[in-house]
Formats: structure tokens, sequence, C-alpha cells
């Protein structure tokens, strides 16, 4: 038996859609019926239903016991925001939706520039430089630049805990098990998962891959660990040993709330917009829209692109060369 048709509000264009630079940062929901209202999702769970403007998010986290609808993710579909399941916590990562960008000039740089060692290089460098701010890394070792890294990230875990009072004995955790560790890991591990899930969400939405990551690799989430890490020992240190030293009740939730305040005023979302445009885009970073609409061209080996929806070679007749037939040759896409 087929239901009816549900009218439904007009499907926004790309240029009516907010940027990813000014959506919110991320919604964690858990244990909820996630559906949707004219242009707004609908959170119910217990407590009762709340209306969420789906064109606002950037990143909607779904954890255990959600359920999604159909008409739920037509709208976050058509508004562009990810989706990304996660486990309990926001800890685990399970899948993720669509990108905001119809563009492929960033992966198409992003690929470009893995491939190569030495450009590969070069932006891992300048990863670091963005941590390691006045010092001259132009010349380092990627052995060095991880033993630099490594000195800089204890410090700041040495740093924090001086501050608060919160004792550290070193990074330890079970990816399996959220409650195995100590208070501030436990913390730590809810503050990463929250961060990577909103570097994930940007680089999705801008067309980009996750896995082809410069200092980490071979993982889906490679670029995603790559980007994240650029903000740990701003945002998610110091709120784990903050949260640690309150001794809240539900940890993984005070973290959350504190990350996602963090994030939202620290403009992380358009900080990490523009630091990856920065790195894959170098120079020309300013030249292209984050949303670009008619970019579907045909590749040519000599002219780099050529126009889409074009019937081409129709006017050919016996007479023209081999080259010109192979240059004229297309089809038209629908």
């Amino acid at each position: 038996m087929t239901s009816p048709n549900i009218p439904g509000s007009e499907k926004p264009g790309l240029q009516d859609l907010p940027q990813i630079k000014e959506r919110l940062s991320f919604l964690y929901l858990e244990r909820a019926i996630i559906n949707r209202m004219d242009n707004a999702i609908t959170v119910t769970d217990a407590r009762g239903t709340v209306h969420v403007p789906a064109a606002a998010l950037g990143v909607v986290m779904l954890g255990p016991g959600t359920k999604v609808t159909h008409r739920a993710m037509e709208l976050i579909g058509d508004t562009g925001a990810s989706v990304v399941w996660v486990g309990e916590h926001g800890v685990r990562y399970y899948a993720h939706g669509r990108p905001l960008t119809q563009s492929s000039r960033l992966i198409m740089a992003q690929a470009a520039l893995v491939s190569n060692t030495r450009t590969r290089l070069d932006v891992a460098r300048r990863m670091y430089e963005m941590r390691f701010v006045g010092e001259d890394v132009s010349k380092m070792t990627m052995q060095q630049l991880r033993g630099r890294e490594g000195a800089r990230v204890r410090s700041a875990y040495r740093r924090e805990s001086h501050r608060t009072g919160v004792p550290w004995s070193g990074r330890e955790y079970d990816p399996d098990c959220f409650n195995a560790g100590d208070a501030v890991n436990m913390a730590l591990s809810a503050a990463h998962a929250c961060l990577c899930g909103v570097a994930h969400s940007v680089i999705v939405a801008l067309g980009c891959s996750p896995a082809l990551g410069f200092i980490h690799t071979g993982h889906e989430r490679s670029f995603v660990y790559d980007i994240a890490d650029l903000y740990k020992a701003e945002i998610t240190i110091p709120i784990a040993f903050e949260i640690a030293a309150q001794s809240p009740a539900d940890i993984g939730g005070a973290t959350r709330r504190a990350v996602r305040d963090a994030i939202s005023n620290g403009h992380i979302l358009q900080r990490a917009t523009k630091d990856i445009r920065l790195l894959l885009l170098g120079d020309d970073a300013n030249d292209m829209e984050l949303v670009e609409v008619d970019v579907l061209h045909l590749w040519d080996e000599k002219r780099g692109f050529v126009k889409n929806a074009v019937s081409y070679g129709k006017d050919l007749d016996d007479e023209d060369s081999d080259e010109d037939m192979v240059e004229g040759y297309g089809k038209l896409i629908e």
C-alpha cells in the first residue's frame, strides 16, 4: 500500500544555504526519534520534542538508540548538513553522509598533493607550522617534526595537569570501553571524538577525502586526524582536564557540551574551512567560492576541460583528422 504524498517545502538551492563556516558546530543525539516538520528536524525523546533548523547545522551525530525517518534524512541531505553515525558518547565512528559542495577542485588538489612525496612533505610542514607558531620548520624532516610534536603535546598535558590539579600519568584508554580509563582519559576520549566529528564534517562538506592524510596514513579517516590535531592543544586537552577536575556524574555529556561551546566560541568551523583550503590550494585559496554551481565538465587532455551537455562531433565529416575526431568526440550527459 502506497502512502499519500506529503507536501513539503521547496528544496533550497546551493546558493541559498548557509556556508559551512556559518553553521552550528554539531548536534549529538541519542535515544531519540528524528523526524521532519517543514524546514526543521524534530527530535523527540522522553522529555518532549524540540525543533532544530536543519540548514543551520554543520553535523548531526547520531548515537545509540536513535531512529531517523526518511523525511528527516531527505531534509538533512537537501540542506547539505553532514550526518555521522557514532557510538555511545560519540567515541566510535561508523558512517557519514554527503558533502555540501558540488565541486571536485579541492579533492583533486588533495589527491595531487598527497601523491607526490615533495608536495606531501610541504603540506605536512605547513600543518606543523600552524602548531609551532613563530618556528621555522621548512627544513625539518618528518622524523624531526614528529619528535617536536610529541614534545609539544606532552608539555600541554603537563601544563593542564598543573593548572587544574588533575593527576596525569599518560594517555591510556580502551577504544572499545569508554569507562575503562580514569576521569581525564575518559574526558579526552569524548572531547577528541567530538573534535574529530567536526573536522570530519568540514572535510566532507568541502568535498575532500577523509582518507587522504598527509601526516596520518592508511586509515579511512587519516585526513580527519590531521585536521583535528591542529586544534587539540587549544580546545580538547584543556577542556578534558577542566571536566575531570569537576568530576561530573556524566563525564561524556559534560565534555561534549563544553567542546560544543568552545568550538562555537572559537569559530573552529570557520577556521578549519580556511585552514583546509589554505593547505590544499595555497595562494589560490581565496579564488573560489565555498559553494560552486555549474561545475560539471568533460575532461580534455589538451585543454584541461571542455563544456558539458554539448553534443560533440556531429559536424565532423570524413576528411577530419583522427586528432580532430578524438578532440571533438564526447557525449551528452543528461
